[in-house]
């Protein structure tokens, strides 16, 4: 038999396609260990497992997710460099203003980052609620940074939009509907400010992958055009046809098509030079979001990827706008996009540990008794015929037999113990059949579904729900790979299990470059060694989307640096506790434990066994909600 030459960290990369999605951040070690680079490729690393290792043996329990705020300050850096790079290749005259929407990630670490790192170019923010809007106003901008006001809005919104212009920042507020325009034409009268409005065109283009639908002329905000033609007139025939600053669109969030954005930007540009004829001086043309992720490394229109880059992204918008500017022979307008899927999802791992196995039957020995069924005997000879030649007849009787014997079973005629050998027989066939198929060139189609039904169920210490919802709810793909062991050959095949008592928490579906895997490879697991897994690119919405199903909390993270000298766990905040979390729910912690221990005192415990009891209540409302050691 051919020898199997040597695993390498290599191999790894390949396996879990680590190149294709990383976008320079992380790297296999020579090691087998998986390595951050905050800075590239060429700058200074740290290994997600000594990271990992450091926190527990400080004390600190999984899950976890590890935050990299460099990696937050070269998504931004990236991004502004990206449109003055493409600025000055078409000598475009307008600027490039980023905004990034905080509804992305409204935690205070990548908030107060972001702002910081797009200090400097001017990087503004956008609110899509009052909340959003208070926390935004208190962070260092700069002054020229737009500040955006997204979303349907009441009285105190707009009032509170409109005192930040007065405070001297840079605020426009977006248009939604006709009817906000009213509103804030006599809020403004009525503080004395002269507003800065954008107007939301309702697109006709549409988006691509998950939320195309959310785009085109059913989309949930914008003006028609004909609003558009009356907002202009309602302001001019007040004398404030001035304040129109902006015109806003949105095609979509993860548009994974360039083409479909080049045709978005067209129709918003010959929208912005149709506004300036009216004699609106609209400065800013904001193309919305929809800037994509990668997120299975393919390069394609896959709903989880993208067929274009960064600069190619930059290069058409600047292109297009000034195309359509120079043929009408309008000014170029300060270029803005709303990017924050782009900018926030490389920075978050979560960091799994598999607490348990489930495994498949087949793999144990089956010893029949003389007086088995005989389909239970002709399964147990199967196993011993098959072979390259005869497989596929071999599992066909196989998967007819256990049918047969199953329907036995449901009239009484088969017992439980030959019901049991025949589910490990047919196993067994199953896992020869994939085997010899796997060896074949172009094994049968109908095979396919075998490898998820052999596939280990690794248990890992997390909830789905709170953790990733958009796997369960939008079947989103994160890539998933092994933080160390990397220069091991991976024998398993496996899906992903939470802990929590619904059926839905489960990850069955990962990243591949041709199609989508139903099995991760992993490493057999070994005793008392623990497994950790990472999940990648989830910086964005998972933070902000979770919810507390089955009152598992929010959880730990470690925001951690990496330098020359290695890495720094700068800060820990705990994850939440279960008092926390069932709180939220309406209980009181003093009102629980008063009606348990009335329950107590009414019982025929010992004295010793109530104690002992409430010390432990008394416990698990300050433990973490998640299992612990």
């Amino acid at each position: 038999m051919e020898k199997l030459k040597r695993y390498t960290a290599k191999d790894a990369e390949e396996t879990y396609l680590v190149p294709h999605w990383a976008a320079g951040f992380f790297r296999v070690g020579e090691d087998g260990q998986l390595e951050v680079t905050p800075d590239g490729n060429g700058g200074p690393s740290a290994s997600l497992y000594e990271i990992v290792s450091d926190l527990r043996d400080e004390g600190r329990p999984l899950p976890v997710m590890l935050r990299f705020p460099q990696i937050l300050e070269a998504r931004v850096v990236e991004l502004n460099e990206a449109f003055a790079k493409a600025i000055r290749k078409y000598g475009y005259k307008g600027e490039y203003r980023g905004l990034f929407p905080v509804k992305v990630n409204q935690r205070r670490m990548v908030v107060e980052t972001v702002a910081k790192a797009g200090k400097p170019y001017a990087h503004g923010l956008e609110a899509g609620s009052k909340a959003e809007l208070a926390l935004i106003l208190a962070q260092d901008t700069h002054k020229e940074a737009l500040i955006a006001c997204n979303g349907f809005k009441d009285d105190d919104f707009i009032r509170l939009a409109l005192m930040g212009k007065k405070l001297g920042k840079n605020v426009v507020i977006t248009l939604e509907k006709f009817a906000e325009l009213g509103r804030v034409m006599r809020l403004a009268a009525e503080l004395g400010v002269e507003p800065q409005i954008g107007i939301r065109y309702k697109l006709k283009a549409k988006g691509s992958g998950q939320w195309a639908d959310s785009g085109g002329e059913s989309a949930k905000f914008g003006f028609t055009t004909v609003e558009i033609i009356k907002a202009v007139e309602m302001l001019a025939g007040a004398g404030m046809l001035g304040s129109i600053a902006m015109l806003h669109s949105h095609i979509g969030s993860q548009v994974t098509d360039i083409r479909r954005i080049k045709q978005a930007v067209r129709e918003i540009a010959q929208t912005y030079v149709q506004l300036r004829k009216l004699g609106a001086p609209v400065r800013y043309l904001n193309l919305g979001g929809g800037l994509a992720v990668d997120y299975d490394g393919s390069k394609t229109a896959f709903y989880a990827s993208s067929n274009y880059s960064l600069g190619e992204y930059a290069e058409d918008l600047v292109y297009v706008t000034q195309e359509v500017c120079e043929a009408h022979n309008e000014p170029h307008p300060h270029l803005v996009t709303e990017s924050g899927r782009a900018v926030t999802a490389y920075h978050s791992v979560l960091v799994l540990e598999v607490v348990d196995t489930i495994r498949p039957p087949g793999e144990e020995s089956v010893e029949l008794s003389k007086d088995a069924h005989p389909i239970v005997k002709d399964m147990y000879d199967l196993t011993k015929s098959i072979s390259a030649k005869n497989y596929r007849e071999v599992y066909h009787d196989a998967f007819s037999d256990k049918d047969t014997l199953q329907n036995l079973y449901d009239l009484g005629l088969v017992s439980l113990r030959d019901r049991a050998n025949a589910e490990s027989l047919f196993y067994q066939i199953a896992r020869k059949t994939l085997k010899l198929a796997l060896e074949l060139d172009y094994p049968a189609d109908e095979l396919e579904d075998l490898q998820k039904l052999l596939a280990d169920k690794l248990v890992c210490n997390f909830s789905i729900f709170q953790s990733l919802p958009d796997s369960w709810a939008i079947k989103q793909m994160f890539p998933i790979v092994p933080l160390n062991r990397l220069d091991e050959r991976p024998t398993r095949e496996a899906t992903l299990v939470d802990i929590t008592c619904d059926s839905d928490g489960k990850f069955d579906r990962f990243i591949d470059l041709h199609d989508v895997r139903n099995t991760l490879p992993v490493h057999e697991i070994r005793p008392k060694e623990p497994y950790y897994l990472g999940v990648f690119l989830t910086g964005a919405y998972q933070d902000v989307l979770g919810n507390s199903h089955n009152l598992f909390g929010r959880i730990g993270e470690a925001h951690v640096t990496v330098d020359e000298e290695g890495y720094d766990i700068e800060r820990f905040i705990m994850g939440e506790k279960a008092r926390r979390v069932i709180e939220k729910m309406g209980y009181e912690e003093g009102e629980l434990a008063e009606s348990v221990e009335k329950l107590v005192r009414s019982s025929k415990l010992t004295p010793a066994e109530k104690g002992s009891f409430m010390e432990q209540y008394a416990r698990e409302l300050v433990g973490y909600t998640y299992l612990e050691d």
